[in-house]
């Protein structure tokens, strides 16, 4: 599947072929994708992987559990579409989702 990560700070989009399974944060990783510091490497534990989903995915990404609430809700830049990027897996009915990484991560 398709996923694109834009920046806040309006530098240049990056467009990933996503295996199913893997998590946007996995993704964002292992393709050297710039302000996905996933400090936590995908325990949910830091927020450090915060990205906002376009609103015409955010409701297919899955819902939020207490503790990713909690961790979005501490970022400065926490919007209403606010996820971890290590909580939200591929599929194929998240093909083409489109997130923004805030320009600082928490």
């Amino acid at each position: 599947m398709k996923a694109t990560f834009h920046y806040k700070s309006g530098d240049p989009a990056v467009v990933l072929d996503v295996d199913e399974g893997l998590t946007l944060m996995e993704a964002a990783r292992q393709e050297g994708v710039e302000g996905i510091v996933a400090e936590c490497g995908g325990g949910a534990i830091r927020g450090t992987c915060h990205v906002i989903v376009d609103q015409q995915w955010f409701d297919a990404s899955g819902p939020l559990d207490p503790t990713e609430e909690v961790l979005v809700g501490l970022s400065p830049e926490c919007e209403p579409t606010s996820r971890l990027a290590c909580q939200i897996e591929a599929t194929a009915g998240l093909d083409g989702i489109a997130v923004t990484i805030p320009e600082n991560q928490i």
